[in-house]
């Protein structure tokens, strides 16, 4: 990388940490660390499985054989400063919607941006369908602004995100443009494992390289259909498998699971066990 990224992590500066670029980075050598941490321990064993959320997915690609380490270091590098640059270049934001579903969504974004004082050429999208009535939108800063007045007066409870810009929509088309080159230049091999898709809710076929590198494009202007994937997963296990483990470095998606089906357990490793 040029730079010790260990370095960062433990010692910060935790703003440098959480930018774009480089949280991306961080999470992607963690999630990797970890995992080979818990095989070599005999914690986890054979996978039948993979999936992860929006940046996630490029772990769990790589987990599947799909890519090398270093191979996928270099592409998450790309792609988080990719999405850093178009983030600068459109003043744009992301808003959670609580108690929201995909249609009420829907509604929100096309009445905000049919208001009377929207201006051309804004947008506004659903941008992750995290669990059963959390919803982030995602778009144009002064739509986004509106969305917030507009989902209190329709009964939903919005948030803004401290994030650098409209992640999954039609916003990030540059930094879309530029992860399909580095797609396109970077050595695959067939995975051998179930992955899923974030942006299909179905697993990736995997002998069909070319579509897993459209999917990932796809992935940075489209919806992240999380609630979705798992729930394939649940109806569909992968050679009858039925335990859940999330790797470091957070417990996002255990929180997710129990929104979304609370009598499965997920086993988490975010911090270290007791000696």
């Amino acid at each position: 990388m040029g730079f010790p990224l260990s370095k960062l992590c433990f010692e910060g500066p935790e703003e440098k940490l959480n930018g774009t670029d480089m949280a991306q980075l961080a999470i992607y050598v963690t999630s990797v660390a970890c995992y080979q941490a818990l095989a070599h321990a005999g914690v986890v064993g054979p996978v039948a499985a993979t999936a992860g959320l929006s940046l996630g997915e490029f772990t769990a690609l790589h987990l599947a054989g799909a890519f090398d380490f270093v191979t996928g270091l270099n592409l998450v590098r790309l792609r988080g400063e990719a999405m850093q640059e178009a983030a600068v270049a459109s003043p744009s934001g992301m808003v959670a919607l609580i108690g929201a579903d995909e249609a009420q969504s829907q509604k929100l974004c096309a009445d905000v941006l049919a208001d009377a004082v929207a201006r051309p050429g804004e947008v506004l999208v659903p941008a992750n369908f995290n669990c059963p009535g959390q919803v982030v939108i995602s778009g144009s800063l002064a739509a986004c602004e509106r969305s917030l007045q507009m989902a209190e007066k329709a009964g939903l409870k919005a948030t803004a995100l401290k994030v650098a810009g409209a992640f999954h929509s039609p916003l990030m088309q540059p930094a879309a443009d530029r992860l399909a080159a580095a797609l396109d230049k970077a050595n695959w091999n067939t995975p051998r494992l179930t992955v899923l898709s974030n942006v299909t809710a179905h697993p990736h076929d995997a002998g069909d390289v070319g579509s897993i590198k459209k999917r990932l494009v796809d992935q940075l202007t489209k919806p992240v259909r999380w609630s979705d994937c798992v729930k394939h997963l649940l109806l569909h296990p992968p050679g009858g498998a039925t335990r859940f483990v999330e790797l470091a470095p957070n417990k996002v998606l255990s929180g997710l699971m129990r929104r979304i089906d609370r009598n499965v357990k997920v086993e988490n490793f975010a911090e270290p066990s007791a000696p």
